[in-house]
């Protein structure tokens, strides 16, 4: 054993001479070259080719390296033994995974096999700068097959990047933009302010028929995935929704829903803050895209019936005896929007200024909105919010009460078929139903549905007894205007059997009687 050790001892120390004869003989410069040449023999007979994205390009910080690394910590699998940080980036509601030291990913890309290596590597020291840059190196090293390379590049980086923003746009908290100061402009020159957006709303809570929903469910996924069939046809991307209906139905929860589903800001309009049309302009300008702008009671907002109507008459302004003209006197008519610069907001030529965006129009009187708003291109999508029908009320015995479809237990079921029977007689929005549950919450699930079967059968009475004396009303109106059409069909008769009985008047006399 001993003379095992001194023998490998021996074969150290000659080892250690030769390495010191090599760094004498051969300097630095020239193994840096053979290192160099050894790689680009390897490299040429490899099957792989190799991409390096930097942390760092220069001074500037690289797009795709984060782009990269939070594409991969939501949709690549690490490799076996991988070590994983964990983060969460400042405004956001969710967290990221992302790749420690010399670990890596695999990845598909239309079939093709991928895979990420992170490599760090320490910094050498650097000298005085404005603008330190970090003590580590990091890149991502791409590895692909070479005959993979057309198919994936770029093809791949683009479909990173879009990832990455949408993940970045779905993990951040979104907003709810006002433009309480009208257009005017804040410091960062943003007409719009900013508010965080924690609306619960989803489809599966809303009170609404399931297959209604589902069809607005499927119009919204089809507009958000389809950015290659507006290019094809030459369409802006942008969609127009008006949800009409009593109030009370559930409208500004159908529009809460729909920025959740989507993961879109929304932007709230007020009409009454913009002075004219520029301004609506300036505010369209300013929207991003991913985006819902929302006009709410479009009805009440501005008068918008008549887009033809002719502009005002200028006053005459006299001037005082001094000579002066009063300030009061002389301003001309105030500034307004017309229809027509909202027409020109939601389907001209600056409608087109972004990408992916929807409007939504709310009123409770859509008799009251002018036709040329309600044509598709401006309001594609006219979503009735009517009241509430028993798939709905389901809906709302689920999430206040916990009530299953199939639940059948505490005598819920012949409650269930009274409900039924009442809902529709009732006309009871789903507002006022949620009202009487939340009421009743601390009580068990019987009586909360007895207690609201009862306001089902006190206003199916009442709306009863405020039709009863309408509907007299109506067919005595019906039986007077059948009675005058009676005596006019008579009229006639009794008129040619007096001209009949007359004798000794003269043509002229008789002609204006009959007339």
């Amino acid at each position: 054993m001993r003379e095992y050790w001194t023998s490998l001892a021996s074969l150290m120390g000659a080892l250690a001479f030769v390495q010191g004869v090599l760094h004498a003989v051969f300097p630095a410069e020239l193994q840096a070259a053979v290192a160099r040449l050894l790689g680009r023999v390897t490299r040429a007979f490899s099957p792989y080719c190799y991409f390096d994205v930097t942390e760092t390009e220069g001074m500037s910080t690289n797009e795709i390296y984060d782009a990269v690394q939070l594409y991969l910590s939501s949709s690549a699998a690490p490799a076996a033994g991988a070590r994983l940080s964990l983060s969460r980036p400042h405004n956001a509601s969710s967290f990221t995974f992302g790749l420690a030291a010399s670990d890596r990913v695999l990845d598909t890309f239309r079939g093709a096999a991928v895979t990420w290596e992170h490599v760090v590597a320490p910094r050498q020291s650097q000298g005085f700068s404005w603008r330190p840059l970090p003590e580590e190196k990091r890149r991502f090293t791409l590895r692909i097959r070479r005959g993979d390379r057309d198919k994936l590049l770029p093809a791949y980086l683009d479909h990173i990047l879009a990832s990455a923003a949408d993940i970045r746009r779905r993990s951040q908290d979104r907003l709810l933009y006002t433009n309480a100061r009208g257009g005017t402009m804040d410091g960062r020159g943003l007409p719009w302010d900013p508010v965080p957006f924690k609306h619960p709303s989803t489809f599966d809570t809303l009170a609404m028929d399931p297959d209604r929903k589902a069809e607005i469910m499927a119009d919204l996924r089809d507009f958000g995935d389809g950015s290659a069939f507006y290019e094809r046809t030459g369409r802006a991307w942008k969609r127009g929704y008006l949800l009409y209906g009593p109030p009370g139905t559930g409208k500004s929860s159908m529009i809460a829903a729909m920025a959740n589903y989507l993961g879109y800001d929304v932007y709230d309009l007020e009409l009454t803050e913009v002075g004219s049309n520029a301004e609506l302009r300036k505010l369209l300008m300013k929207t991003t895209s991913k985006s819902i702008i929302v006009i709410e009671d479009i009805d009440c907002s501005v008068d918008l019936t008549n887009r033809a109507a002719a502009p005002p008459a200028p006053t005459k302004v006299r001037p005082n005896i001094d000579g002066t003209i009063d300030q009061d006197k002389s301003a001309g008519p105030a500034r307004s929007i017309t229809l027509s610069g909202l027409l020109n907001f939601t389907d001209g030529l600056w409608s087109c200024c972004g990408s992916e965006r929807i409007f939504v129009f709310t009123t409770n009187h859509i008799e009251k909105l002018d036709p040329a708003l309600l044509r598709s291109g401006r309001m594609d999508m006219h979503i009735f919010m009517s009241y509430c029908s028993f798939p709905a009320l389901k809906i709302l015995l689920k999430n206040y009460l916990g009530l299953q479809d199939n639940d059948g237990s505490d005598g819920c079921v012949a409650v269930m078929a009274g409900l039924d029977e009442w809902i529709d007689a009732a006309e009871i929005t789903p507002a006022d139903v949620s009202e009487v549950l939340i009421k009743n919450r601390r009580s068990g699930r019987k009586e909360a549905m007895e207690e609201l079967l009862q306001v089902f059968k006190a206003r199916a009475e009442k709306r009863r007894r405020e039709s009863g004396p309408a509907t007299l009303g109506k067919e005595a109106g019906d039986n007077e205007e059948e009675e005058e059409e009676k005596r006019a069909l008579e009229s006639p008769k009794e008129g040619n059997e007096k001209a009949g009985g007359m004798d000794g008047q003269d043509e002229e006399t008789e002609a204006k009687k009959q007339l």
